[in-house]
């Protein structure tokens, strides 16, 4: 969601700040601006809408200085508009502040500071921030964000600049992802690597509680206590290009096509064929441990959660331990029953999502081990977990998750595998669940050869109106992942359901003009949701099935087939998401949708 980037050093910096906002554009943002300070005084730019109507507004009103601070907006308090954007100022005009998070406790803090005389200019719970700091600034930033940030309540990554304090970037976290880009005589703060790439890979992740002032010729480290912070400084791995397009039109795009490698480097190191188990050294668990939990939890939200469910099914079904999936938004508020013979696995993409961080804590407060499996390198919940696995996927810019699914598909399949093998697994049966698991890339690939056939089949149904997703067993929750998928960028209103369910309510919306997508493969339950598709076609739905190489019963039936590679029953998932994604993906081009970035969405969720 929000963005923060900031730049001190010798050089202008309105252009470094705005190629910043513009790598971030990918997380979901409704309005953006920069401060800037001269000999003048601090001058904001700012916008509603996209990052263009900033840039236009600044070929005619560019300002000139070598400190600043810019902000891409998802609205929280108040509307999306110019107002309402950041950078805020404090009552003077001295002070700007960029703010991604939620003050909890804004309207209090408002109150008090409108009856001292204070006016505000917005709606936002940032200017209250800004008129805060201005409140306890006389000759020194750094102490009057301190002070300011022990009156507040809630999540925050905060930057600020001051006209008389003009070599000086104050940043502070709590809650909201910020670092520090070191880089040659010069220095950085973001809220996104991506914002600075560019110019540095030497990073600083500042941890909750944390401060950072940043100067000309050094910058440090400190909690709200003047404790000075050591802080080590990471090297990001990958580079600008990996955050390109590269010749494909949209970053979904590309990421939909870099699933054979973005998987293959999710299990490589990983699988151990000749003992048939996964090694996972990075969940800093032995095997007496693993063997001692009775129960698992795993914890997600959005796309996340669709693999979790997933990860329940492999687990129970292959290791025999009893797995819930909750959402992690609601975990921590419903007094989950939780003890030291129980592993939560969180899982998230970008590795800030709050509500997610927050059932960590949560899981850890109340005694039980957790582990992480995430995306992103040196991210808050990589580092405040027991243990994990990296997924490799490599950057993923879309807002809607593709590749990092599938890869989180794949690690919670080698840890359904470790557990197995130390539970009653075979080594027979795990060589063969490894096999199958190594030959998925390959598959992935022979799918996306045909992306063509899937594309046609988007000309055809992008008009719909609403549809419906159906699946069994472990492919149910695939039916709920392209669901979502339609609906988060073609804004078609789309549904999955448990095959069996449709009769439950459901089938009353079936006509000739509802699209329902049958994933079928020729599994277990295979018969059964043959009957499925026979009520579906006599009540005129029109039938799109996903089904395995050979399948002829169905394709009888459905009025498009699409045919899958065959694999183990429980990585259909990985192989069945593939043309839905692309489905999803050709139906919003055609409807002329911002793919990349759905409105009203933002990649990486860090307000609960």
């Amino acid at each position: 969601m929000c963005g923060i980037v900031g730049y001190v050093g010798p050089r202008q910096a309105t252009s470094i700040l705005v190629d910043g906002l513009r790598r971030m554009e990918y997380r979901g943002y409704d309005s953006a601006g920069i401060a800037v300070i001269n000999g003048t005084g601090v001058k904001i730019r700012k916008a509603a809408g996209k990052l263009s109507a900033l840039v236009d507004k600044l070929k005619t009103e560019t300002p000139d200085g070598t400190i600043g601070v810019g902000h891409t907006r998802w609205a929280t308090h108040g509307a999306p508009t110019t107002p309402n954007a950041h950078p805020h100022l404090d009552q003077t005009g001295r002070i700007a502040v960029i703010h991604n998070g939620i003050i909890e406790n804004a309207g209090t803090i408002r109150k008090a500071l409108q009856m001292r005389g204070h006016n505000f200019k917005s709606e936002t719970d940032t200017e209250v921030l800004a008129h805060l700091i201005g409140e306890y600034d006389t000759d020194n930033l750094e102490e009057a964000v301190a002070s300011a940030l022990w009156d507040v309540e809630g999540a925050y990554g905060i930057a600020v600049i001051c006209s008389e304090e003009p070599g000086t970037v104050v940043a502070a976290r709590n809650g909201s992802p910020l670092l520090i880009g070191v880089g040659d005589g010069e220095y950085f703060v973001a809220s996104d690597a991506s914002a600075i790439l560019e110019h540095t890979r030497s990073v600083v992740y500042l941890d909750d509680g944390e401060m950072a002032v940043l100067k000309r010729d050094g910058y440090r480290v400190r909690n709200l206590t003047e404790t000075h912070v050591e802080k080590p400084v990471n090297q990001i791995e990958w580079d600008l290009a990996t955050i390109e397009r590269g010749g494909y039109d949209h970053f979904m795009l590309k990421e939909i096509f870099e699933q054979p490698e973005s998987l293959h480097n999710t299990l490589r190191g990983h699988l151990l064929e000749d003992e048939g188990t996964a090694r996972l050294r990075g969940l800093n668990l032995s095997d007496d441990e693993l063997k001692r939990f009775d129960r698992i939890i795993i914890t997600a939200c959005g796309t996340s959660w669709h693999a979790a469910l997933i990860g329940e099914y492999m687990i129970e079904e292959m290791a025999r331990v009893p797995v819930e999936v909750e959402y992690a938004s609601e975990f921590r508020y419903r007094n989950p029953v939780l003890d030291d013979r129980c592993l939560v696995i969180a899982i998230s993409q970008s590795g800030e999502t709050a509500d997610t961080l927050a059932a960590v804590r949560e899981a850890k407060r109340r005694g039980a081990r957790a582990v992480g499996l995430v995306n992103v390198v040196g991210s808050t919940i990589a580092r405040e977990v027991d243990g994990g696995l990296y997924l490799r996927a490599g950057a993923e810019i879309g807002v809607a998750s593709t590749k990092a699914f599938n890869s989180q598909v794949g690690a919670l399949a080698m840890v359904s595998l470790r557990l197995a093998r130390l539970k009653n697994l075979s080594v027979l049966q795990g060589r063969d669940f490894i096999r199958a698991l190594n030959r998925l890339p390959d598959q992935i690939k022979q799918i996306l050869d045909r992306a063509p056939e899937i594309e046609r089949l988007a000309t055809k149904y992008h008009k719909a109106g609403n549809c419906l997703y159906l699946g069994r067993g472990v492919n149910f929750p695939v039916a709920l992942e392209g669901a979502l998928k339609l609906k988060e960028i073609s804004y078609i209103h789309a549904e999955g359901y448990p095959a069996a369910e449709m009769k439950h309510g459901p089938i009353a919306l079936i006509d000739e003009n509802m699209p329902v997508v049958f994933i079928a493969p020729k599994d277990a339950v295979y018969s059964k949701i043959v009957s499925n598709v026979e009520e579906v076609k006599a009540r005129k739905g029109r039938v799109i099935a996903l089904v395995t190489e050979g399948d002829v019963e169905i394709a009888k039936l459905a009025e498009d087939t699409f045919t899958l590679p065959q694999t183990h029953d429980l990585l259909t998932p990985i192989l069945a998401s593939v043309p839905l994604q692309l489905f999803s993906y050709y139906v919003a081009v055609l409807r002329g949708c911002n793919v990349d970035q759905p409105r009203n969405l933002a990649k990486s969720v860090t307000v609960e």
